[in-house]
Formats: C-alpha cells, sequence, structure tokens
C-alpha cells in the first residue's frame, strides 16, 4: 500500500508505476482506493462512476476499470456538500457531519470490494489519501491505515521533497501514527527529487537511523508523466508554456471546477500557453477564454459575477 505524507505527493503516479511493473513482471495486478475526492470522474463499461486515477492505474495494469477499484467517490458540490457514489452510483448528496452517519455503510462497501479483487488478482496495490496522520479525521477514517491494518498491507510512505521538509514530514507522519500503525510501514519514498542524489545521503542515513525504517527509493522529478490529475492542488503547479506560444488559452478556475484533466490535451500542446486564471487581472488579453464545468453552477457563476 502506497500512502503519503500529504496530498499530491505522487501516490496515484507510484500506484500505477507498481501496477505496470507487476504487470511487466507476469502476475495479475489490481489497483484500489476506497475513497476518493474529486470531481474528474472515470466512466466504466458498466455505467459506474470511479476516480480518474483508478482508471489510468487499471490501464496500466492491463486490466478493465472496475467499480471495486474505488468503492467510494466523493464529488463536491459546494464548500460542505458532496455527492456520495458509492459501487458507481449515487447515493445522496450530504453535509460532512450526515456522511459521517454513512460511514459502517461505507467501510462495508470498500471491504467487500477489496476481498473481491484480492480474490481475482494476484496483487491488489492500495492508494491511501491525503495523510494517515490526521488526528481530526482518524477516528471515521476508512481509506488509510484502517484498510492497511484490515489487509495486513505493508505500506510504503511517500513524501514529496520538491516542496520542501520531506524528513520532517516523514518522521512527523510516522510519530502521528499508532504502535501498530507504525508497524506496518516498511519503506520510506521520497519523491520528486532535483540535483545530485549524493546531496542527500546524510540525510537518508539520518532518516533510517533515526526510525529504523529503510528509505526504499529515490524517484526524480519527472514532468512528462501524463497522467490526469484529481486534486485541484495540482492546478496550484500547473506551469505555462513559454511565450513564444501561438495560442493563449485562459481557463477560469471556478472555486469547484470539475473534469480539468480535460485540457490536458491543450496544455502539452507546444503550440499552447495554457493558464488557470481566478480573477480579471490576470486574464490579459487571451486568444481563448474556456468556462469550464461545475459541480455548482449557481454558485460558481455568483463567483465569477463577484470577480467581475
Amino acid at each position: 500500500m502506497v500512502q503519503g505524507t500529504a496530498s499530491h505527493v505522487g501516490k496515484s503516479v507510484l500506484v500505477s508505476a507498481f501496477c505496470r511493473i507487476f504487470r511487466q513482471d507476469g502476475f495479475r495486478v489490481a489497483p484500489f482506493k476506497a475513497q476518493n475526492m474529486s470531481n474528474n470522474s472515470y466512466v466504466t463499461a458498466d455505467g459506474g462512476e470511479i476516480g480518474r486515477a483508478q482508471a489510468v492505474q487499471a490501464d496500466a495494469a492491463g486490466v478493465e476499470a472496475r467499480v471495486e477499484m474505488n468503492p467510494v467517490l466523493l464529488k463536491p458540490e459546494a464548500d460542505h456538500i458532496s455527492q456520495v457514489i458509492v459501487m458507481g452510483r449515487p447515493l445522496l448528496s450530504a453535509k460532512a457531519k450526515d456522511y459521517f452517519a454513512l460511514k459502517p455503510q461505507l467501510w462495508e462497501a470498500v471491504r467487500t470490494s477489496l476481498d473481491s479483487l484480492r480474490e481475482d488478482f494476484d496483487i491488489v496495490v492500495v492508494e491511501g489519501a491525503g495523510s494517515p496522520a490526521e488526528i481530526n479525521l482518524k477516528a471515521n477514517e476508512i481509506v488509510n491505515m484502517r484498510v492497511a491494518l484490515y489487509a495486513n498491507a505493508p505500506v510504503l510512505l511517500c513524501g514529496d521533497i520538491d516542496r520542501g521538509g520531506v524528513f520532517a514530514a516523514l518522521v512527523g507522519t510516522l510519530e502521528l501514527l499508532e504502535p501498530e500503525e507504525r508497524e506496518i510501514v516498511k519503506a520510506f519514498i521520497i519523491n520528486k527529487f532535483r540535483g545530485d542524489p549524493s546531496l542527500l545521503t546524510d540525510g537518508i542515513t539520518w532518516l533510517e537511523e533515526r526510525t529504523g525504517i529503510p528509505v526504499a527509493g529515490l524517484i526524480h522529478y519527472y514532468r512528462d508523466i501524463h497522467i490526469p490529475e484529481e486534486d485541484s492542488v495540482a492546478l496550484e503547479d500547473a506551469v505555462e508554456a513559454a511565450p513564444q506560444s501561438v495560442l493563449d488559452v485562459a481557463v477560469l478556475q471556478l472555486p469547484h471546477i470539475s473534469n480539468f484533466d480535460d485540457f490536458d490535451p491543450l496544455a502539452r500542446h507546444p503550440g499552447v500557453n495554457l493558464r488557470y486564471v481566478d480573477s480579471p487581472t490576470q486574464l490579459g488579453r487571451p486568444d481563448l477564454v474556456i468556462i469550464p464545468g461545475t459541480k455548482t453552477t449557481i454558485p460558481d457563476l455568483a463567483w465569477m459575477n463577484e470577480r467581475g
């Protein structure tokens, strides 16, 4: 199981990589993420909705995407309300406090889905969500350590060195886990590294001595991994094209933007400068302005009017 110190540290890409590696080694492999929160969804062959990342991971594994690979999908509709998709089908729209009351039902869907995949495949590569050390959410979580303990799965804890503070993030996450949870963390992965690996030697030695857990991998920063993003935090890292781009395209970064990965082909085109803007001062004079999809049309329209 791949868990991370935070969102957007590279868990989804790592799971995709493991799925492809195990497939190449001759195993029947499937991805699994108990619960996802994203408005970027994928429709399976039987019409069910799952997170886009699990569809990509299934493709890497060479298998057809199934709703069991992501039994619970939360699609934000407003700041405090999400549509709850269970086994690919809409269940209801709920506020956070109402959602917590659903946890027994949702855990049953998670458990039975994981059991089904484990029966059908040699290996199931599980992805966590956010961080396993979110103290305020820990009592009701169904996606990180509860899944790992249920499945008796070894955990790889991934940290993002590009954002800084990776050693503090890894050690801090470990310190906030329960003893039985720390026992199943078998290795660290340091992701998105730039530069000379030898410069990390002292830090890695300290980390391994401090925790007793080995660093299994140091992964370089790659910009050419074109896998759809799920979390809108990824828009903060969107890279604009060079000034000589032929076409300047501005996408309004609505508060509840959905399916923004539809713009990935434009972002990768060498002749297009794709920008996400959230104020008139950023707009300039683009060749094209795109108003993207949203799960909350009226509130986002009000936001556009307020912003001018």
